[in-house]
């Protein structure tokens, strides 16, 4: 009996006798409360454990106009508890395993029922309702792909089946292809066969076998979608996980790869596949995060050694090493090492033309200064863009024509020796850079051409600095008055010894003045 609240009052405190009598009067009847909820609870607790079998059919009957499937399987089961040998309960509980889609459980119902009747005394009505429960697990092993059976049922009814018959035919060639690793062709008839037969959708074996022909052929999102429906009536599924994280490891959805390598690994530990495949993947990842941390910090040989140590741990793994190398090509254009990062981005265009690749490819050309090569890049990129790139991929081209034309005039992004992409704060480097090295105080020797290469180094870190300048420059149009129209004009620009001073010996708060340039 549970305890019933206690007083916090002590007699030697001063209550009023009403009040103390009220207090003890509501424990008790509090006490008496609690007693009555907990008897009632114990009693529902056994109550069903006095129920007829009869009456537990009625309660299941009761739940399943409710939906409440979880409890009429409980009353089910406690009446094939009180009558194991009952057919009809076990025929009932086969009804609702199929209902819930169970399917698996179903036809081990039915079996059973078909079993009992089987083995009780013949009499006409038991016959017939043999021949009735086999004829239903015949069509249910049909419907679950297991033909072979299901043409044995229809012979112990002496009522052969053509659907069934067909089915084993096809189901047959089937796991001939299978065997002899003719994949696409073991593929349509698996199809045939779950389309047209195992209509259910039950069937784990059919379902993982057409799942790794799909995998063999390059199919990553039909093994994907094939073993998800396995694991959704079979989540212990160890081998669907181990292929469907291969499958998304293929897919370069390192993510997801993880996340079934370690679904498979928590069921068992040491499962070969899982662990093999969690392996390869954490190789893979660590070195290729190790060479984005490199780039990030202008280790950029670092970075190349880093993503070719992924990359050769699967060179034929297409979806990974796509997209890496381009990351090569990048870091290799961050060393200035055009020659190279050509040869590497037109590895990639080679195994497969892509529109990044090939804008990659045509920044590659054009930082070499092969600006015809670049439009050539460029213009192929339009050609294969889809719709939806056609406008991008044509200003790059128009970009490219621009660059060609500027390639025979002053080419401000030659001059200061960066690529036509680069931030302003490369370019602010390497006009000091330059800057420095030309002065024509550190160039007596030579002041004429120290004077012309600082007068161009000034002229072009004060167009690319100036981003509505830049701007105009990058579209082909004249970026200083007077200047355009096929003949070369007088411009009029910044003293670039000022200029030089100002950017870089505290000088900013100077008038701008301009000097004439030829």
């Amino acid at each position: 009996m549970m305890s019933g609240p206690q007083l916090l009052l002590s007699p030697q405190q001063q209550v009023p006798r009403s009040l103390w009598s009220l207090l003890c009067m509501t424990t008790l009847l509090l006490s008496s409360i609690q007693l009555t909820i907990a008897t009632a609870a114990d009693n529902d607790n056994k109550k069903d454990h006095h129920l007829s079998a009869g009456k537990l059919r009625q309660l299941a009957e009761t739940a399943l106009t409710e939906r409440k499937f979880t409890d009429a399987e409980s009353y089910y089961r406690q009446a094939i508890a009180i009558e194991p040998t009952n057919s009809a309960n076990h025929y009932k509980l086969y009804s609702l395993h199929k209902r819930m889609r169970s399917y698996g459980d179903a036809l081990g119902d039915i079996t059973t029922a078909c079993q009992l009747l089987e083995t009780q005394q013949a009499d006409d009505s038991s016959k017939n309702k043999t021949l009735e429960y086999k004829r239903i697990k015949a069509k249910l092993l049909l419907n679950l792909g297991r033909c072979d059976e299901a043409v044995q049922e229809y012979k112990s009814l002496n009522e052969p089946n053509d659907e069934a018959n067909k089915c084993a035919e096809i189901t047959t060639i089937a796991l001939e292809l299978y065997q002899q690793q003719d994949w696409s062709t073991a593929i349509h008839h698996f199809d045939n066969i779950l389309s047209n037969y195992a209509t259910l959708g039950d069937t784990p074996d059919l379902l993982y076998m057409k799942s790794q022909a799909e995998y063999n052929v390059g199919d990553y999102y039909g093994t994907i979608s094939d073993t998800g429906k396995i694991l959704k009536s079979y989540p212990q599924h160890l081998e669907a996980y181990q292929l469907r994280g291969e499958a998304y490891f293929r897919l370069n959805e390192m993510d997801m790869a993880q996340k079934h390598f370690r679904e498979g690994l928590k069921l068992d530990p040491e499962h070969g596949g899982c662990k093999e495949g969690h392996r390869l993947l954490k190789k893979v990842t660590k070195n290729d995060k190790r060479g984005d941390a490199a780039f990030e910090k202008g280790e950029y040989k670092s970075a190349i050694d880093f993503w070719w140590g992924a990359m050769n741990v699967d060179i034929d793994h297409l979806a990974f090493v796509r997209p890496t190398l381009l990351k090569v090509v990048r870091a290799h254009m961050a060393l200035k090492e055009y020659t190279k990062a050509e040869e590497e981005c037109m590895k990639h265009v080679n195994n497969q033309e892509s529109v990044e690749g090939l804008h990659l490819l045509g920044e590659v050309q054009s930082s070499a200064e092969k600006y015809k090569e670049a439009l050539r890049s460029y213009q192929r990129a339009l050609d294969i863009a889809p719709d939806d790139q056609k406008q991008h991929c044509k200003r790059k081209v128009e970009e490219a024509q621009v660059a060609l034309k500027q390639s025979t005039e002053k080419n401000y992004y030659k001059i200061l020796s960066v690529p036509r992409n680069a931030k302003l704060k490369e370019i602010k480097k390497s006009y000091r850079e330059l800057a420095l090295q030309w002065h024509p105080d550190k160039n007596t020797d030579d002041t004429e051409k120290a004077e012309q290469m600082f007068q161009d180094i000034s002229e072009a870190y004060e167009v690319l600095s100036d981003k509505e300048l830049r701007e105009k420059y990058d579209r082909g149009e004249p970026v200083f008055e007077n200047q355009g129209g096929g003949q070369q004009h007088q411009r009029h620009h910044m003293n670039p010894n000022m200029f030089f001073h100002q950017n870089f010996q505290g000088g900013g708060g100077q008038q701008r003045h301009h000097y004439r340039w030829g």
